[in-house]
């Protein structure tokens, strides 16, 4: 069965191809194993391979082997690769940077996207979202989540606004409207390894 053009950038052929390229356009430099990049996006080994080929192929991802092990990484010289990255920022980019971002604050439980930025990333088709909402789960320090928010503002050209709860609210809401709302609405999970190896 033919996999829908997705929501968030419909010129790409699924929403995997998007989340490779913007693991490896904003990641410089970086080189990941495609074993590592089918992992962290949750598609099979067979599926990572035959996209990245595709990329390798035309031009977009540079491949190095070490023994049966694949390297990726951007192809940052090329001619696309400006206007790519930029692009790719603006859609795929959230999760790629406020991950990492987040991972670096210490305090947080669990962090999701939501609103508008979700919804196309579910599939909901309508129009390129002006900014991203993140709910974060847990006690972080307001001035280091602050920043993180403004660091990730710089590198997706968007507003990011971010809202804070307690564990204990989000898990027993209650009447609260906000976290009703949220809570019937696509989410995005933020997954992202913390230096001393935790998750956000």
């Amino acid at each position: 069965m033919k996999t829908p053009a997705p929501a968030l950038l419909p010129i790409l052929r699924s929403s995997f191809q998007g989340e490779l390229l913007a693991w490896l356009y904003l990641h410089p430099g970086e080189e990941a194993s495609l074993t590592e990049l089918a992992g962290r996006f949750g598609v099979s080994s067979a599926t990572a391979s035959r996209e990245a080929s595709r990329l390798i192929e035309g031009g977009l991802v540079l491949e190095r082997r070490r023994g049966t092990l694949r390297l990726l990484r951007a192809d940052t010289e090329g001619r696309l690769a400006p206007a790519l990255t930029e692009l790719l920022a603006l859609t795929y980019g959230p999760i790629v940077v406020l991950g990492g971002l987040l991972a670096e604050v210490d305090g947080i439980e669990e962090a999701y996207i939501y609103g508008s930025w979700a919804a196309r990333y579910s599939g909901r088709r309508g129009g390129v979202p002006n900014d991203v909402d993140v709910l974060v789960v847990g006690g972080p320090d307001a001035d280091e989540l602050y920043e993180a928010a403004r660091a990730a503002e710089r590198v997706l050209g968007r507003e990011v606004n971010v809202h804070r709860v307690s564990p204990e609210r989000w898990l027993a809401p209650g009447d609260d409207p906000f976290l009703t709302s949220v809570r019937e609405r696509p989410m995005v999970r933020l997954e992202a390894q913390h230096e001393h190896g935790r998750n956000v």
